[in-house]
């Protein structure tokens, strides 16, 4: 007899994969315990902050109640009942490229002088209570990073399991796949995952209810769609690097990473995606870029010039030590126009996301995004003044019914972001009573 309380795995030479909760073997009820069923926890991160006045809704009720996103939010506006926006928290011990990189999730202070980042960042706090649960106690995901400062610490460490131990990020987006469906001890085959695992399928298969069979045959068509993708993407980036087809100011992606950055992103989303939806694990993080990125987003049109220099968009000469030598800008308006049209198309790739979550289902029928609280936002508020002040943050999902999403969060007050990841421990149900300073969480959350 299957015991009901163990997770469902499919395993083969050289792959395992975690299932979906399954009704059949009664998946869901090892996290009863934890009074938060299939709950999971995502950060997801953007550097060089958004401009003045990009991150307010144009309409919102008189009881906060959001009425029409603004036109760099579009977007996100078929998702506007599943997030909470928010206004006035702020960082105080850490802002700026680095520290307000390295502390957006700890609370603490960056100490330059030592690899310090003052705590444990709060996605590791949650991962070390629910790591026993799942195969991978978390996930962090990470673009490579474009830019003179692509190898600073500070800048490319979100997440840390001590203060001075930042965790491994993931870039590549092959090496993610392999991490959630194959076992590396008994080595890499050139063969699809499904393939490894076929035999267990049929017949795990037969003893599931129709149900349960349809969701196994929905999650292997999505691991073999995700296969597929790769296989373009390293195809259509090998014929791009033949046909010298980047610019002088763009640089070649590392092997292994698609040329088309859309699809690099979307690939690494799509295995959050499934690394939550198979139970795999509950809680990730994915840096859409390293704290100072010089990524060019040249390939958006009427856009031109490195992000972070867009992000300082009072400066159009082209002449400051934040650009390239090479572009400059009309006037000041125009650039604040490219600055949030890159703020923008990041949005549109967080609303795919969300579609994506949306329609991936629990074994009762409710959407992984409604069992999701995902936190998205930057570190700095105005690019250009480095501010840490009415940070960029907003909050997606349900959270198990446990979020009060379609509204516009504005405290009466500046208030730590602290406040925020208390918030989301406690309705994970991490027995915690403080984080870093917030000793109280995020009202009205």
């Amino acid at each position: 007899m299957i015991n009901p309380n163990r997770r469902t795995f499919l395993r083969g030479v050289g792959a395992m994969m975690a299932l979906p909760a399954l009704e059949s073997f009664g998946a869901d009820s090892s996290n009863k315990a934890f009074g938060h069923p299939n709950n999971r926890l995502a950060y997801i991160y953007f550097p060089n902050g958004s401009a003045t006045g990009s991150w307010k809704p144009r309409k919102v009720s008189e009881d906060g109640k959001l009425l029409q996103l603004n036109q760099w939010m579009e977007p996100l506006e078929e998702h506007r009942s599943d997030l909470i926006i928010t206004g006035k928290l702020w960082t105080p011990r850490g802002n700026g490229h680095a520290a307000g990189t390295a502390t957006w999730l700890t609370g603490g202070s960056y100490n330059g002088h030592k690899n310090d980042a003052g705590g444990i960042s709060v996605d590791q706090i949650a991962a070390r209570h629910f790591g026993k649960d799942t195969p991978l106690p978390s996930l962090e995901l990470s673009t490579a990073g474009q830019g003179s400062f692509s190898g600073s610490l500070p800048r490319n460490c979100l997440s840390w399991v001590d203060r001075d131990v930042p965790a491994a990020r993931e870039t590549v987006p092959r090496a993610v796949f392999d991490k959630l469906f194959r076992r590396a001890e008994e080595g890499f085959l050139d063969r699809s995952v499904i393939d490894l695992v076929n035999d267990q399928s049929k017949s795990l298969k037969r003893r599931a209810s129709i149900a349960d069979g349809r969701k196994i045959d929905e999650y292997l068509d999505a691991v073999r769609s995700i296969e597929r993708r790769f296989e373009f993407a390293e195809k259509n980036s090998r014929r791009i690097a033949a046909d010298k087809a980047l610019t002088d100011t763009l640089s070649r992606p590392d092997p292994g990473i698609p040329s088309d950055h859309q699809e690099y992103v979307r690939q690494m989303l799509e295995l959050m995606a499934l690394s939550f939806w198979s139970g795999a694990t509950k809680v990730s993080s994915f840096m859409l870029d390293h704290g100072q990125s010089n990524r060019y987003f040249n390939f958006i049109p009427g856009v031109k010039g490195t992000w972070h220099a867009l992000s300082h968009w009072k400066d159009s000469s082209g002449k400051t030590e934040d650009d390239d030598g090479i572009t400059s800008w009309d006037d000041v308006g125009t650039k604040k126009q490219m600055y949030n049209a890159v703020t923008r198309w990041h949005h549109a790739q967080l609303a795919w996301f969300l579609s994506r979550l949306k329609g991936l289902k629990d074994s009762d029928g409710v959407s992984v995004l409604d069992r999701s609280m995902i936190m998205y936002g930057s570190s700095i508020a105005d690019g250009h003044e480095h501010a840490e002040k009415n940070l960029p943050v907003l909050m997606a999902g349900g959270g198990a019914g446990l979020l009060r999403t379609g509204n516009y969060l504005r405290p009466s007050r500046d208030t730590s972001m602290s406040s925020l990841h208390l918030s989301l421990l406690e309705r994970m149900g991490v027995p915690v009573d403080r984080f870093a300073e917030a000793r109280e969480g995020l009202a009205g959350i």
